[in-house]
């Protein structure tokens, strides 16, 4: 024989009765007829509740009171034939009437005592009970309506009330016995005391009733039809890839249960523990799907934990003393007040030295707790042996639980790394001995991130989502974004990696999307739903957002997002930036940069600064890392000016292969700005750097390839005019090299920490003498790689190889 609990959801609508009855047919059909506990409607406890807090203050309740009578009517005239609905009319204003007596009541003693707000919201279980019992006598004739306030027995302890299990037990057993042929309805929440009062079993009091009754019976199931599938990984409202679990123990699921999961509540499971009777979370909007079960001994599983649980409002009480040192007995006597004035504790912490305990309490209960605690140690805190109790509000705890932690090395590791990544501060720990759970307390703004965050670094089998904020539309942005949106499934399949681009700005507009703006189609997004952009408001929406695993994107050649950086570093947020003028200003603020993102742990990258999408700036990290000590440098990082000497021979014209370099899309608008070296310098200066010199601009020797004529001219069109001027300058170079069997290549050299750039001449034997097209070249001489450097060579120009830089790092974010 199987118990099943039916929730609100099934109660509280036709579609819900009706699946509700297509299971039960199901189990009958079986051949063994099943014991139904059934919940008031969804909504009318709270209504009910709501009535009796207005009576209190003397307020009317009658228009609410209708509205709760005309939800069920609204059942009848649908699911009842109308020769069959006046007897249940009757019924149902029976009970509203006792409610509005003792309503009527209430508002005239203006109080409403536990005991009396018992037997208001008693009712919703009744009518929901009942109606549903008429409902199914169409298919069963032997359903029968059971009040269970007759079997099941507690004490007078209103509102959350001690059940009585031997005795409630034996009326159980021998009321169904009694009544074997019939297939019976009980009002789930509900019992009765010794003296035949109504009281109710509290938080998830119908699930209690059907475990109560399941172990009375001893029943092969207990069934829990909810509106859920299952018991999930965490809450499915803040972590939308969380997943239904197939299994779990009755240590994990109390653990989970305790610590917010709202499908089922810790008192309903101890019935069911007690007997080893399987509980199983199944959901009445898709009744095949199999659910969760939860058991004496589950099989073994290869997921670390089995979810993450959260309670999200909560309050701490700090309590600190030297008269708590060694003091016998002191948190005995603090918790036992706390009990006595039924404070739910939720989680203690204390240090080992014992100078302090911090516990959660709910925020409802904090002042009282507080009150409480300066009456009962008043002399302690007269005599400075305690510090006053300190409050905390605004905060939550997040909980993760597994049986298999206890078995697994760096559980704590993974679960402080991942908060501590996304910016997450920790105000408590605690770990039971058992090892299935370890909890911590966290400021409330940050649950969803932290949730998020700590569900992608357990369930690995899962794509981790970065969530990305992109400043820049231009040909590196739009690259980026087609590349992202080409390469989506591949990057999840084999990186395990989603990349959300969750918000977009340009110079003009910014758009924002938790869920992510389409990549097929974000620019049609960013024109029609974009608002006025607005750099500091773009940086201030993206820290509100609050997201996990966030990476900052700076796809401009603006020294306007630079002075952002170490905002965003300190919002715990990651740095990917194609843009160089940071890295390349002062050496103090490259080093601020360094410094801020590794003491708040996020990333820095910045691979695209160098050499578009070629791995120098990694190749560098990684000699120094090993050990390795770096004795020269020598580099070619100018594609456009690359491009022009490797186009520079025959009978081509110096000002013609510039001309050329710049309808191809190699210079930028003003061609000097490239000629001059600048750019070229910078590249050189972030090189030294991260070798770790401590170099300026200005220490820098730049040899100039352009005459003064060129470089001073008023205009474009002027500086073609001298450089084809010069032309006779730059001819005798090319014939000189040539001549020689060399060829002409503008080099940039790191060498016992001194940076400068010429124009050479190489030959054959040099790497740089077989550069090609607008290729890139940097060679590092080490004490690893002396007789030969390690070279690498590749594309340095173009929106495509440097838009896969930029995907690269972001990539690289995801991997840590």
């Amino acid at each position: 024989m199987k118990v099943l609990k039916f929730g609100g959801t099934s109660v509280g609508s036709t579609e819900g009765i009706v699946n509700m009855l297509d299971i039960i047919k199901k189990e009958v059909q079986t051949g063994e007829k099943p014991v139904v506990v059934l919940s008031a409607m969804s909504g009318i406890t709270n209504m009910l509740t709501k009535m009796a807090e207005e009576a209190v203050i003397g307020e009317g309740n009658q228009e609410l009171l209708q509205e709760v009578l005309d939800r069920h009517f609204a059942v009848v005239q649908e699911m009842l034939p109308i020769q069959q609905q006046a007897p249940v009319y009757a019924q149902l204003k029976i009970y509203f009437s006792e409610v509005e007596k003792i309503l009527s009541a209430i508002q005239n003693l203006k109080e409403c005592s536990p005991k009396s707000l018992d037997l208001v919201i008693s009712y919703g279980e009744r009518c929901a009970t009942f109606l549903v019992t008429k409902i199914a006598e169409q298919y069963f004739p032997e359903s029968l309506f059971v009040d269970a306030a007759t079997i099941i027995k507690t004490d007078s302890n209103f509102g959350n009330a001690k059940v009585d299990t031997r005795l409630s037990e034996d009326l159980i057993s021998i009321f169904y016995n009694s009544h074997a042929d019939s297939l019976l309805f009980i009002t789930g929440f509900i019992a009765s005391d010794q003296q035949g009062q109504t009281t109710t079993l509290g938080r998830g009091g119908s699930d209690y009733t059907a475990a109560i009754v399941g172990s009375a019976l001893n029943s092969s199931e207990i069934q829990i039809w909810t509106g859920v599938n299952g018991m999930m990984t965490a809450d499915p409202r803040m972590v939308k890839k969380a997943f239904s679990l197939t299994e779990l123990s009755y240590t994990e699921a109390m653990e989970m249960s305790f610590f917010g999961a709202r499908v089922i509540y810790p008192p309903t499971m101890i019935p069911a523990f007690l007997k080893k009777i399987p509980i199983i979370i199944k959901s009445i909007l898709q009744p095949d799907f199999t659910g969760t079960v939860i058991c004496h001994s589950c099989d073994s599983s290869d997921l670390p934990i089995k979810g993450i649980s959260s309670i999200n409002e909560i309050s701490i009480i700090n309590l600190q003393g030297s008269g708590m040192v060694g003091k016998a007995g002191f948190s005995g006597k603090l918790f036992s007040l706390l009990a006595h004035e039924q404070i739910n504790v939720i989680m203690i912490t204390q240090s080992s030295s014992e100078h302090s305990i911090t516990f959660a309490i709910k925020p409802e209960d904090a002042v009282k707790a507080q009150r409480l605690i300066e009456q009962e140690f008043e002399l302690e805190l007269q005599a400075k042996k305690l510090e006053q109790p300190e409050v905390e509000e605004g905060l939550s705890i997040l909980a993760i639980v597994g049986e298999n932690m206890k078995k697994t090395t760096g559980m704590s590791g993974k679960l402080f790394s991942a908060l501590g990544r996304n910016g997450v501060n920790v105000r408590a720990i605690a770990q039971g001995s058992s090892e299935h759970n370890i909890s911590v307390v966290i400021l409330q703004q940050d649950l969803a991130k932290a949730l998020n965050a700590v569900h992608d670094e357990f369930f690995t089998e899962l794509k981790k989502t970065l969530n990305v904020f992109c400043l820049g539309t231009g040909n590196i942005g739009k690259t980026l974004f087609r590349q992202l949106y080409e390469h989506r499934d591949f990057l999840q399949k084999h990186n395990g990696i989603q990349v959300k681009i969750t918000g977009i700005s340009n110079s003009r507009k910014m758009l924002f999307e938790e869920e992510g703006i389409p990549l097929d189609s974000w620019q049609e997004e960013l024109d029609q739903a974009g608002e006025p952009a607005d750099l500091q408001g773009f940086v201030a929406k993206m820290k509100e957002m609050n997201l996990p695993n966030c990476v900052f994107v700076d796809n401009t050649a603006s020294p306007k997002p630079i002075t952002f950086y170490e905002e965003i570093f300190k919002s715990n947020v990651s740095v990917v930036t194609s843009n160089k003028i940071g890295n390349s200003s002062s050496y103090s603020q490259y080093r601020t940069f360094k410094d801020t993102a590794h003491t708040h742990g996020v990333d820095f990258y910045y691979e695209t600064n160098v050499g578009a999408g070629l791995p120098i700036v990694r190749t560098l990290k990684d000699l120094m890392m090993s050990g390795d000590r770096v004795l020269l440098i020598e580099a070619v990082l100018s594609g456009t000016i690359s491009f022009i000497f490797n186009h520079f021979k025959g009978e081509a014209k110096f000002h013609e292969v510039v001309k050329l370099a710049q309808e191809k899309g190699y210079t930028e608008p003003d061609p000097r700005d490239d000629l001059n070296g600048k750019d070229f310098m910078r590249k050189m200066l972030i090189l030294a750097r991260d070798a770790g010199y401590e170099l300026e601009a200005e220490d820098v020797k730049i040899d100039n390839i352009l005459p003064g004529s060129c470089l001073n001219a008023q205009s474009v069109t002027d500086f073609y005019k001298e450089l084809e001027a010069a032309d006779d300058f730059f001819e005798k170079l090319k014939k000189e090299a040539e001549q020689s069997g060399k060829a002409l290549r503008y080099i940039g050299k790191l060498e016992d920490g001194k940076v400068s750039i010429t124009l050479q001449m190489v030959d054959e034997s040099h790497p740089f003498f077989v550069l090609s097209g607008s290729d890139n070249i940097i060679a590092f001489t080490t004490e690893r790689y002396k007789e030969r450097p390690l070279v690498v060579k590749g594309p340095g120009a173009g929106a495509e190889v440097t838009a896969a830089g930029v995907f690269a790092d972001i990539v690289n974010v995801g991997t840590h």
